[in-house]
C-alpha cells in the first residue's frame, strides 16, 4: 500500500490573506455566487491521465519522477486508483475524468482489455460511493496504440474502424455504469500527416458514421449524459478534422448531429488554433453546442500544447462570463487537463498545482459574476445593437424585405449612417475593474 500523499492534509479555504501554500485563498466551495455554491458552479474535475498516468519524459530525456503505481499490472492500476481517490479528497475535487488506457493496462486482446476496464470500474464504484466523488466524463484512448497511427474512425483499414467502435462501446457502457455526466470523443489521430495518402471525403464520412452510431447507442442504452467532441487543430497530426469549434459545428451540421452533440473546449487547443479561449466558448454558445471545458494554459513562447495549470485571472474571466451568459454548466464542468512540470517531482507539487488552478478559476468566475451583476458591460452591448430592435431592422432580419425594398427605402429616406465608436479602450478599462 503506497502512502504517496502521506502528511498532506485535506486542503481548506483560509481566505485571501492566508500564506499557507496548502490552503485555498479564493476557492470557498460553499460560497454562494449567483445563487449557487461555488462547487456547483465550477464543477472541478481532476484529469486521471495527467495527474496519475502521465510520465515526465520529453523529447530529450527520460522520466524525472516515478510514481509508485507506474507499471503494467492490475495491481499497479489498483494502487493508482487508491492514490487517485486519496488525492481527489485532499483537494476536494467533486469530479474526475479518465480514458480507458489511463486506468487499466492494455490486455493481450480486446476482450481482456475490456475485462480489465470493468474490474477497475468495480473499484471506482466502491470508491465513488465511499467518497461522493463523481465522474464528469469518460472516454476511449484511440490515439496512443500504434494501431491508431492512421486514425481510428478515419483509418483506411475497416478493421481499425471496427476495433475503435467496439472500444467506444465498452467505454460508453462503463461511463453509464458510473453515472458519468458526459462522454467525450477526442480525435487525436483523426486527421492527416499528408494529403498525398488521404481521401478527405471518405475519412469525413467514416467519422460522421462513427459519431452517428455513438449517438444511436447513447439513446439505446439510456445514457442521460451529453456526447462531447473536443476540438484541436493539430498535434499529433498535421491537421485534425475537429480543428476548432466552427469546424466542429460545420461537421455536425453536415451529418445532422448538431442537436445531439456538444463541445468540450480546451484552453490550449484554442491557443493552437490561433483563437482565444473566450472566442471558442462564445462561438459554441452562439451555435448552441457549448458543453464543458478543459482548463489549462499554453506557454506563449512555445507552439506546443504544454498543458500548464491556469494562473492568469483576466484570461479566464471572460471565458466564464460567456459560460454564465450561456446558462452556466449543465452536465459539463471545469476539468484540469493540466500537468505538473518536469522539475516538479514531489507529491506536494501536484497539490500546489491544483490549488493554484482552482483559486485562479474561482477568482475568474467571481469576476465574471461581478461583471454580470454590475450590468454596465451588458448595457453597453444592448445599446450598441439597439437599432436592430426597430421595426424596419426586424423586417430585414425576418426576410420581409428584399434587396429592392431596402434600396428603395435608403434612397427615399436619404439614409446616410455615420460611424459610431466601438469604445474598445473604455470596455477594456471596464472589464479591468473586475479582474
Amino acid at each position: 500500500m503506497s502512502e504517496f500523499f502521506k502528511g498532506i492534509d485535506k486542503v481548506k479555504y483560509e481566505g485571501p490573506d492566508s500564506a499557507n501554500p496548502l490552503a485555498f485563498r479564493h476557492y470557498d466551495k460553499d460560497e454562494i455566487v449567483l445563487g449557487k455554491r461555488m462547487e456547483d458552479n465550477l464543477r472541478f474535475a481532476v484529469a486521471y491521465w495527467h495527474s496519475f498516468a502521465s510520465d515526465s519524459h520529453d523529447a530529450f530525456g527520460p522520466d524525472t519522477f516515478k510514481r509508485p503505481w507506474f507499471g503494467d499490472t492490475m495491481d499497479d492500476a489498483k494502487l493508482k486508483a487508491d492514490e487517485a481517490f486519496n488525492f481527489f479528497e485532499i483537494v476536494g475535487a467533486p469530479f474526475f475524468c479518465f480514458h480507458d488506457a489511463d486506468v487499466r493496462p492494455e490486455g493481450e486482446t480486446y476482450a481482456k482489455s475490456v475485462k480489465r476496464l470493468n474490474k477497475i470500474a468495480d473499484i471506482f464504484e466502491e470508491k465513488m460511493a465511499a467518497t461522493g466523488v463523481k465522474l464528469l466524463w469518460g472516454t476511449a484512448n484511440l490515439f496512443s496504440n500504434p494501431r491508431f497511427m492512421s486514425g481510428a474512425s478515419t483509418n483506411p483499414d475497416p478493421d481499425v474502424f471496427a476495433y475503435s467502435a467496439a472500444t467506444i462501446k465498452a467505454n460508453m457502457d462503463v461511463t453509464k455504469r458510473l453515472n458519468g455526466a458526459n462522454y467525450v470523443l477526442w480525435g487525436g489521430r483523426e486527421g492527416y500527416e499528408t494529403l498525398l495518402n488521404t481521401d478527405l471525403a471518405r475519412e469525413l464520412d467514416q467519422m460522421g458514421r462513427m459519431l452517428s452510431m455513438v449517438v444511436d447507442y447513447k439513446h439505446k442504452i439510456g445514457f442521460d449524459g451529453t456526447i462531447l467532441i473536443e476540438p484541436k487543430p493539430q498535434e499529433p497530426t498535421k491537421h485534425q478534422y475537429d480543428y476548432d469549434v466552427g469546424n466542429v459545428y460545420g461537421f455536425l451540421k453536415k451529418y445532422g448531429l448538431e442537436k445531439d452533440v456538444k463541445v468540450n473546449i480546451e484552453v490550449g487547443h484554442a491557443f493552437l488554433a490561433k483563437h482565444t479561449f473566450e472566442h471558442e466558448v462564445a462561438l459554441a454558445a452562439a451555435h448552441g453546442i457549448f458543453g464543458s471545458i478543459d482548463m489549462n494554459r499554453n506557454d506563449i513562447q512555445s507552439g506546443w500544447d504544454t498543458d500548464q495549470f491556469p494562473n492568469n485571472v483576466p484570461e479566464v474571466a471572460m471565458a466564464y462570463y460567456y459560460i454564465l451568459k450561456a446558462g452556466g454548466f449543465v452536465t459539463g464542468g471545469t476539468n484540469f487537463d493540466s500537468k505538473v512540470r518536469r522539475q516538479s517531482i514531489d507529491a506536494a507539487d501536484l497539490v500546489y498545482a491544483h490549488i493554484g488552478g482552482m483559486d485562479t478559476c474561482a477568482r475568474a468566475f467571481k469576476a465574471a459574476a461581478a461583471i454580470i451583476e454590475d450590468g454596465s458591460y451588458d448595457k453597453f452591448l444592448d445599446e450598441r445593437y439597439a437599432g436592430w430592435n426597430g421595426k424596419e431592422a426586424q423586417a430585414m432580419l425576418k426576410g420581409e424585405r428584399t434587396l429592392e425594398d431596402i434600396a428603395k427605402r435608403v434612397e427615399e429616406e436619404e439614409i446616410d449612417p455615420k460611424p459610431r465608436s466601438g469604445r474598445q479602450e473604455y470596455l477594456e478599462n471596464l472589464i479591468n475593474r473586475f479582474v
